[in-house]
């Protein structure tokens, strides 16, 4: 039986730390928990219709992502959301506000010191937080991301990162980009880096495609992953 692509070994080899569940959150803590840690929260992309399974908290995708962050000594934190069609971003955006409101209220967490993470078709719902990023906003990253919605989604015109990422201000970004992205993505891509402003940080991946971090088993995705996760660590710990 042949694997389905969100089931795929991540490209990068690593121990899988043992997440904490709570409610629709997997939290990924450093083993040494001492004082207040730094957040990265991960948003997984969509839509996703109720019929996949296992649900992103269970990829080995999310789980080395969150891995990964946790051995940098931040929390890395998978969250779930409600994305199963097109006309469900507002209720998807609604879900990941309230897991940062979870994750920043959490005791072992900086609550002045929090990455967001989009990945995919969880680009669009980037756009609430590029409008008007808060200030314990220290980045914003981006890999493979949707960020103009495809034609013929019928999706809220507030869900355009295009657009929004103009009033970003001086927010870091991060921008992960596969070079073999499906041309739909690629437009959208292309539209946001023109218009974003010098706080943009690119990672090329030039031989990626789109979830390259489980297609593309070869050093250049390895290398992409741990680029982005060093330059979100640098941001969200203030060493940048």
């Amino acid at each position: 039986m042949t694997t389905p692509d969100h089931l795929k070994p991540f490209v990068v080899k690593t121990a899988v730390a043992q997440a904490a569940r709570l409610g629709t959150l997997d939290f990924y803590h450093p083993e040494s928990s001492d004082g207040q840690r730094p957040a990265v929260v991960f948003v997984h992309g969509g839509p996703l219709p109720l019929s996949v399974t296992p649900r992103p908290r269970d990829w080995p995708l999310f789980q080395g992502y969150g891995s990964l962050v946790a051995a940098q000594g931040l929390v890395g934190v998978v969250a779930e959301h409600g994305l199963t069609d097109p006309t469900r971003y507002p209720g998807a955006a609604a879900d990941v506000a309230a897991a940062v409101d979870t994750v920043r209220a959490d005791p072992r967490v900086d609550a002045d010191r929090i990455a967001l993470w989009f990945f995919s078709g969880g680009g669009l719902i980037s756009a609430e937080w590029l409008r008007k990023p808060p200030s314990w906003l220290r980045c914003v990253a981006l890999t493979y991301p949707v960020l103009a919605a495809p034609p013929g989604w019928p999706v809220d015109p507030a869900f355009a990162p295009v657009d929004a990422v103009t009033s970003a201000g001086s927010l870091p970004i991060v921008l992960t980009r596969a070079g073999l992205e499906q041309p739909v993505v690629a437009e959208g891509v292309a539209a946001f880096v023109e218009a974003a402003g010098p706080a943009l940080q690119i990672v090329d991946v030039p031989n990626g495609h789109h979830s390259f971090d489980v297609l593309d088993d070869t050093d250049e995705s390895r290398a992409a992953v741990h680029r982005a996760v060093a330059e979100v660590t640098a941001l969200v710990t203030g060493e940048a």
